[in-house]
Formats: structure tokens, C-alpha cells, sequence
């Protein structure tokens, strides 16, 4: 009997060590997210090289590039106002949508004249950026790679994925924010 009780009391002091925390069997590294990101640079790469032949082929426009990644050039440019959008300004504007090889997916008609809160409201990001470019009574054509248009899922409807769009807009009227 006494053996048994040294016996549960050697086990007993054994076992009290603290809870061995589990590791897993496989370590994520991260090479998804890095092969994302590879695909992506890729994809830019292959967009803007589309975009320069594009560029090259209209020798009547001369484009100019933005700071965000799109090329544009003036169809109608006004010398006399000075004015860009600021953030929380009501634009009201239009523009179509097309695709690099000049097919119509969306005409102005479509989609109709917007009020547009700058940057307060949902657009796709190169329409978001344009418009703070253009001044009122402005309208200028843009080449978007598809990072700066519908991206990935497309638009669901016309747009299709990674797409590189043209879009012309056209800034009808610039009401400044009052506060």
C-alpha cells in the first residue's frame, strides 16, 4: 500500500507541469499573398505597356499622366477657370465607358448626368481621382489600367474582369463646399 500511495504521489508531481501549447504541423509563409502581389505587378506591367501602344497609335492628342496611374488629354480645356474640386464639393458631371480597343460598353446616355460629393460618394477609383483634374466646363478623355477601374470582379454586368477601360468625362458645374 505504501507503494502505491509513493507511486500516485510521484505521478501526482509529474503532471502538474504547466499546459505544452500545440504548434502546427505546416507554417504558413505567406507565398500567397507574395504571388498575389507578383500577379498583380504583372498584370499592371502588361496594362500600361497596352496603354503606351494606345498612346503611340492617336498621334492627334497629347496625353498627359497622373499622379494615381491614369493617361488623359484635354478635348475641351477651360483657360479661364481656376478652380479644381476639393473634397465635399457637389460635381455634377458625365461620362461614358469604353474599352481600350474604342467599344462602347456604357454611353453618357446611359448613365445619365450625376451630382457627384467629391470624395464622399462611391465610384470607381480612376472616376474618384479624375475628377479632382478637371475644372468646370472641362471635359478630358482617360486611360484607366483595370486597378484603377473595376479591378477584379468587374462591374458583374459589361465591364469584365481586370478590364483596362477609356472613359470621357465632362464636369458641368462645380458647387463649393459651403463650410
Amino acid at each position: 500500500m505504501r507503494n502505491l500511495v509513493c507511486l500516485l504521489l510521484f505521478v501526482g508531481l509529474i503532471s502538474c507541469e504547466g499546459p505544452v501549447p500545440r504548434h502546427p504541423v505546416k507554417r504558413k509563409t505567406g507565398s500567397s499573398i507574395e504571388a498575389s502581389i507578383e500577379r498583380s505587378k504583372k498584370l499592371l506591367a502588361l496594362e500600361e505597356s497596352i496603354m503606351k501602344q494606345v498612346i503611340a497609335k492617336d498621334s492627334t492628342n497629347s496625353y498627359l499622366q497622373s499622379d494615381t496611374g491614369s493617361w488623359y488629354y484635354y478635348n475641351k480645356k477651360n483657360e479661364v477657370a481656376i478652380y479644381t474640386p476639393q473634397p465635399d464639393d457637389l460635381v455634377t458631371l458625365t461620362y461614358n465607358i469604353l474599352s481600350l480597343s474604342n467599344d462602347t460598353i456604357y454611353k453618357m446616355e446611359d448613365i445619365g448626368i450625376l451630382k457627384y460629393k467629391v470624395d464622399k460618394q462611391e465610384l470607381f477609383p480612376g472616376l474618384r481621382n479624375s475628377v479632382k483634374l478637371l475644372k468646370e466646363n472641362e471635359t478630358a478623355t482617360f486611360l484607366f489600367p483595370s486597378s484603377l477601374g473595376y479591378g477584379y470582379p468587374g462591374d458583374g454586368d459589361k465591364i469584365g474582369i481586370n478590364m483596362p477601360l477609356k472613359s470621357t468625362i465632362a464636369i458641368l458645374k462645380i458647387e463649393k463646399d459651403s463650410i
